[in-house]
């Protein structure tokens, strides 16, 4: 006989009663004042990333396991994940002395399946996303007698996440319009979205997922549940083809709203977490932050308080990287543009003037830094630059390139480009027929203004620049890759140039690695 679904009143009861303090500690919750006073809202941070296992999936894991018979826990448990419920139950176990076997994507992160060891748990890796890893252990299960400990889609799970909800409601209880919540496979949100619905129905709960992990937002639109071919795996702890059947029926009732967030706008997220908290939190953590941002700047609202709930902080480190590439573009701090220069002489000196001298647009009155400069020649009339450039408000990039254009500099805004942010700009370069008399130097340039300028000014006139590379690294110099075109009569002078500038520099032209990518 099926039993009915439990009702608001159910789970309110079984959050109250939920054993998670065992293992799991009450999270603050905090301002995040810069976040803050950028957009003239309230935004508190639930900072279920200062966890034991850093991620609010314990409490869960626990709940369910706290509940099983002796005979259960003496047999041990297994679950399928991508890397904090992992890590929930493999804490749990070693709390409540029994085996944990954890079967767990191919794709996840290293320092995952480390701290998975770490507990105590017994790991299998299979599949490359959470839906290929829980069939492997369904199958696990059965065949070793062992209890399976889903990470959202049974009631005790849910239940413990939705005490981060009771807390969240005890620690403010003043006004709140709002909370974010990432959903990967529902858990988390049918939580919390069950228990504020219960005690505080005018808050809004809104759902997060990444635009390409959103299976529950397209279950939810579709009514029933829908499969995903394939998931994103930058959120790794989002990454889930179906959601559950008891979060999905949860999700549809009581979730007022769903929104998708990209790449960039999470990568910007996590700095901005960074820059409130000096804590890193892991994509899945910052889809809330994200959310928040894209919501206020959707509805301009101003005066509100939303909460968002910073789920994980299981960040890879080597991750690091890609985000702080993408973080300024996803605030729009940073436009990337395509720029033709004319190949004559001055050009270049033109470019980097006008450049010093681009309005504000409407936003705040700020200095523009040039963020990345790359070029190769390749053509005798026109030179095709890769440009980043420092932006003062959201909404700027398509001005400065019409600025740009109007000035005889065509630009092509690349800022969303997808494939210029990922490929093209590490490309840019080449064998070259027109690179003649070319020596190639590494230099280290202060970052201040002026840097290059003072550069250009110093060169000869009939130098050219037939190679230029440049990346800001958030250092105070900057590395830069130049190749100039010196006639061999002009080597004493270009000897003398160098002295005169004064940055210290390496001359790579006999380098093997420039003979054989860059030069003809």
């Amino acid at each position: 006989m099926k039993t009915s679904p439990l009702t608001p009143a159910d789970y309110l009861k079984k959050i109250l009663t939920a054993r998670v303090y065992d293992v799991a500690v009450e999270s603050v919750l905090e301002i995040a004042p810069s976040l803050s006073a950028r957009l003239n809202n309230t935004v508190l941070l639930k900072r279920e990333d200062q966890q034991p296992v850093h991620s609010f999936k314990l409490r869960g894991a626990y709940n369910k396991m706290a509940h099983l018979s002796p005979a259960q826990l003496k047999k041990g448990v297994i679950c399928a994940s991508a890397g904090n419920h992992a890590q929930g139950v493999a804490l749990s176990a070693q709390r409540l002395g029994c085996r944990a076997v954890i079967v767990m994507p191919t794709t996840t992160p290293m320092v995952k399946i480390d701290a998975v060891r770490g507990f105590g748990g017994e790991v299998v890796l299979f599949g490359d996303s959470y839906s290929d890893a829980h069939g492997h252990a369904v199958e696990l299960e059965k065949k070793e007698g062992l209890t399976f400990v889903h990470p959202f889609d049974d009631p005790d799970v849910i239940a413990g996440q939705g005490t981060i909800a009771m807390e969240l409601l005890r620690q403010h209880q003043g006004r709140l319009d709002a909370v974010f919540v990432a959903i990967g496979g529902g858990g988390l949100i049918s939580g919390v979205a069950n228990y504020i619905k219960a005690l505080r129905p005018d808050i809004k709960v809104i759902g997060v997922q990444m635009n390409d992990s959103d299976a529950m937002t397209q279950s939810v639109a579709a009514k029933q549940r829908v499969i995903l071919s394939d998931v994103g795996l930058f959120s790794d702890g989002t990454a889930v083809k179906l959601v559950g059947e008891e979060t999905f029926r949860v999700a549809s009732n009581l979730v007022d709203d769903y929104m998708l967030v990209d790449t960039d706008a999470v990568c910007a997220a996590i700095k901005d977490v960074f820059v409130d908290t000096r804590s890193i939190v892991e994509p899945a953590g910052a889809l809330a932050v994200a959310a928040v941002k894209q919501y206020v700047a959707t509805h301009k609202t101003r005066g509100q308080t939303y909460a968002a709930i910073l789920c994980g902080a299981n960040m890879n480190f080597d991750r690091l990287r890609f985000v702080a590439e993408r973080a300024e573009v996803g605030e729009e701090r940073e436009a990337l543009f395509a720029v033709t220069i004319p190949e004559e002489r001055g050009s270049f000196r033109r470019f980097c003037e006008l450049i010093g001298s681009l309005p504000s647009f409407g936003g705040p009155k700020t200095a523009r830094n040039v963020t990345e400069f790359n070029y190769r020649i390749s053509d005798a009339n026109k030179a095709h630059v890769f440009v980043g450039l420092t932006t003062a408000a959201k909404g700027e990039s398509g001005k400065i390139a019409a600025h740009l254009s109007r000035h005889g500099f065509g630009a092509l805004d690349l800022t969303h480009d997808e494939l210029a942010k990922e490929h093209i700009r590490h490309m840019v370069g080449g064998h070259s027929s027109l690179s003649k008399d070319e020596r190639l130097l590494r230099f280290v340039f202060p970052e201040r203004p002026g840097a290059l300028l003072k550069f250009l000014s110093l060169m000869r006139p009939g130098w050219n620049i037939s190679l230029f590379h440049y990346r800001n690294q958030g250092a105070d110099y900057g590395r830069i890759l130049v190749g100039l075109q010196v006639p061999e009569a002009d080597n004493a002078a270009f000897a003398g140039f160098l002295e005169t500038l004064g940055y210290p520099y390496v001359e790579e032209t006999a380098n093997p690695v420039y003979r054989m990518f860059l030069q003809q």
